[in-house]
């Protein structure tokens, strides 16, 4: 998507110049400038299963005890525990049953002394019963209770003493009216979506999605649909970057390719509204036809441009009016690795998430890294289990084009700026392409 660029042109001279007075930036210091750009964004009502993922804006306080009442956490009888004293396979307890209670039901009767109640799990355990004898401890579970005739109580055999509040759930053991149950700034996971609809909140206040807008460049690019020409490529930046953006909480919004034209790039750019962050992939590296960062200077402004990292050093960061626009390399695995690096912290700062750092593992190379240029290197491996150790191996090719061996791959291996090389057996932070993978 780039050429080099002849000795006269005077976008190479200003990027010499550019050169000569800004070293490029570490991984990091171009990490945190970006960061230090954006914030969390406004907070929004939404539906309860539509948190999932995002972050509570505000505390979440509780209405009500949960549990709301006093119920029994195992099926069997309820009762007085004193009245299991001394119970055994050789010497049983009998106790007359006075009622049955299931769950959803309220007790018609008490527990008086000698008395049991037969109940089920969740079930309101009857006034007087401070305690629930599981079925497995009295005689029903070999034969089934003894019901009287002609209007006797039916009995029931306990075989073991229970201690009181054994196999009883109370009121407000997990979570008491008034209790700030979940902080703001906290990640709404499924069991905090279960834990709020306990508290019936159907809606909850959290921090919206950022709505990213994502825009390839390049004469030679085509999206989806049409035969290529020779000397086409199709575009797949804009759908590797979209389901990196959904990954990372975004809600991508394609806005296909525009030409090497600083004309188009412009127009393209001025109609985008109602975004927070814009990605564009092509025009930043020093070629004649790259051209999105001198329009990022023209139309707006740019904050940093290139970093020392591999692949991915033609990288730009800046703002078109009031949004900021990561400038990505159009190289397909350079556009993925800095994503990861920049654009999804980003999103997450966004999104109101306190810790964007990616899961890292400590894996031994299988095999040696080269590491040419004093940057960051980011290496496509094949992470695994090993005994009591995680080893990677490098997967496919490494060119900043071979996007198959990102498809292979299900980690990045980190190989640190200060080194030429990674030899096998050297242990490194391996980046986890897939946060659920568990080897």
């Amino acid at each position: 998507m780039t050429s080099s660029r002849g000795p006269s042109s005077p976008h190479a001279r200003a990027d010499r110049l550019w050169e000569s007075v800004e070293s490029l930036l570490s991984v990091d210091e171009a990490r945190e400038r970006i960061l230090a750009a954006v914030s969390p964004l406004p907070a929004v009502r939404v539906p309860l299963l539509e948190a999932l993922g995002l972050v509570l804006a505000r505390p979440v306080v509780a209405g009500h005890d949960v549990p709301p009442f006093t119920n029994s956490a195992m099926d069997g009888y309820a009762v007085r525990a004193e009245d299991t004293a001394g119970a055994s396979y050789e010497r049983p307890v009998t106790l007359s049953v006075v009622a049955e209670v299931a769950a959803g039901s309220r007790p018609a009767v008490a527990v008086g002394p000698g008395q049991a109640a037969r109940i089920m799990t969740g079930a309101v355990l009857p006034e007087g019963a401070d305690a629930v004898v599981r079925f497995e401890e009295t005689d029903e579970w070999d034969a089934g209770p003894r019901l009287a005739s002609a209007g006797q109580p039916a009995e029931i055999r306990i075989f073991r003493r229970v201690k009181t509040g054994e196999n009883v759930r109370l009121a407000g053991e997990d979570i008491r009216a008034g209790q700030e149950v979940l902080p703001s700034g906290t990640v709404l996971r499924p069991a905090c979506i279960g834990l709020l609809a306990s508290l019936n909140l159907r809606w909850v206040t959290v921090h919206r999605r950022p709505r990213v807008a994502i825009l390839a460049t390049g004469n030679e690019v085509v999206d989806l649909g049409p035969e290529l020409l020779p000397g086409q490529i199709r575009n797949s930046n804009n759908y590797t970057l979209a389901a990196l953006v959904r990954q990372s909480g975004g809600e991508p919004i394609l806005l296909g390719v525009v030409r090497d034209d600083p004309d188009e790039i412009r127009l393209r750019l001025r109609k985008v509204r109602g975004v927070d962050l814009i990605l564009t992939s092509g025009g930043v590296s020093i070629g004649d036809y790259d051209l999105v960062k001198h329009v990022l200077q023209a139309e707006g402004r740019i904050d940093l441009w290139q970093v020392r990292i591999k692949p991915g050093k033609p990288m730009a960061f800046g703002w078109i009016g009031e949004v900021p626009l990561l400038g990505l390399p159009g190289n397909p695995v350079a556009a993925f690795v800095a994503f990861l690096q920049f654009g999804r912290p980003a999103i997450l700062k966004m999104l109101g998430y306190r810790d964007w750092a990616p899961p890292i593992v400590r894996a031994r190379l299988l095999a040696p890294c080269e590491n040419r240029g004093q940057r960051r290197h980011f290496v496509r491996v094949l992470l695994e289990r090993a005994g009591e150790e995680y080893v990677a191996r490098p997967v496919g090719e490494q060119g900043s084009g071979i996007l198959s061996s990102v498809a292979l791959a299900n980690g990045l291996a980190v190989i640190p700026e200060q080194w030429n090389e990674a030899p096998a057996g050297a242990v490194v932070d391996v980046q986890l392409l897939d946060a659920s993978w568990v080897p």
